[in-house]
């Protein structure tokens, strides 16, 4: 999953592709590296950000999402507001990645009704603004996570979505502590008991610059090891801003686990 920010805040890359052109140019070159899906984000959600408004938020990310829908690539929507979400599935919009999982108002609603899209259901407390207040779990963080994304995924079941449509998320970096993100990932094997395929967002989070010392834009061969991680613990998804390195990463990976040469970098998938 490609990473696609028409923000001009986010942690990573704020401004460096906002606005449609410039978007639309790098989800473009995202695909050629080989990404399979691309994720569109209108706000950040990076720790401390401040909200926009709905209106804002779609402003920024129609025009983008419209091109993107012709690909013929599965388009996922980033947000967690139910107008957006209307809109973006109006549209054609295939998966909705909300990082409250489908808690704001009429969500699930809107979601069960659709019928058809796919959607992914993070784990994460409060707001952006103020979630990294929000770390104190009262026994064992993964046990917790797994146990909430559980739960979750039950209330979703019984409001009409069928199982094959959910995706979880246990959100590295939302609502946790550098220690409790890499215990999510030493133990990320135990999250598979919720029986939804794994999505997973390691890509230049600041538990990897706390780890190496680099800024967001240095972090690509840390983002890489954990996507690699992620994969050997059971991730189905892998939402990375670095798409290239992942994928001959992976690539490597699954040579070495089959014993086989893959095909040639002229075929990459996707």
């Amino acid at each position: 999953m490609g990473i696609v920010n028409v923000t001009p805040d986010s942690f990573s890359d704020g401004g460096q592709h906002h606005g449609p052109r410039a978007a639309i140019a790098h989800a473009r070159q995202l695909v050629e590296e080989g990404a399979q899906i691309l994720d569109i984000g209108g706000e950040s959600t990076r720790p401390g950000a401040a909200a926009v408004s709905p209106q804002e938020e779609w402003r920024r990310i129609q025009p983008v999402l419209a091109e993107l829908l012709s690909w013929g690539v599965p388009i996922s929507v980033d947000t967690r507001r139910t107008e957006v979400m209307a809109q973006s599935l109006d549209l054609g919009a295939d998966i909705i990645n909300d990082v409250q999982a489908l808690q704001a108002p009429g969500a699930l609603a809107l979601l069960a009704q659709q019928g058809r899209a796919g959607v992914c259901l993070m784990h994460m407390r409060g707001e952006p603004d103020s979630m990294q207040a929000q770390t104190l779990y009262a026994d064992d963080v993964v046990k917790e996570v797994g146990q909430w994304l559980a739960q979750r995924v039950a209330t979703v079941q019984a409001a009409g979505l069928a199982a094959e449509r959910i995706t979880v998320d246990p959100g590295i970096g939302f609502a946790k502590t550098p220690e409790q993100n890499l215990a999510l990932l030493q133990r990320q094997h135990e999250l598979l008991a919720v029986h939804r395929p794994l999505l997973i967002g390691w890509s230049r989070k600041s538990t990897l610059g706390l780890i190496t010392g680099r800024p967001a834009e240095q972090r690509v061969a840390a983002s890489v090891a954990a996507a690699v991680l992620a994969a050997q613990a059971g991730a189905s998804v892998l939402r990375v801003h670095d798409v290239a390195a992942t994928v001959d990463a992976l690539r490597v990976w699954k040579a070495a686990a089959s014993g086989g040469i893959p095909p040639t970098v002229g075929s990459r998938p996707g």
